[in-house]
């Protein structure tokens, strides 16, 4: 799960394995494989590293308890 910020400036999370698409139309746009979307404030590159930072806690097993935040 990733952490954004909507337009409204409201955080969300959204599961980062279900993104099917990033576009930039100036905001990013997250289409998932439902084909549900969001818009968001951070680029295309801030939800492509926070995805690649989310994902490599996973691979390295550096995963935190429930009660501690993963974002």
């Amino acid at each position: 799960m990733i952490k954004l910020i909507g337009l409204d400036n409201k955080p969300f999370v959204v599961n980062a394995d279900q993104i099917e698409k990033l576009e930039q139309i100036p905001e990013s746009v997250i289409t998932l494989v439902n084909g549900r979307k969001y818009l968001v404030k951070e680029s295309n590159d801030e939800i492509i590293e926070k995805v690649i930072q989310y994902k490599r806690k996973i691979f390295l097993g550096d995963v935190k308890q429930p009660s501690e935040e993963i974002f």
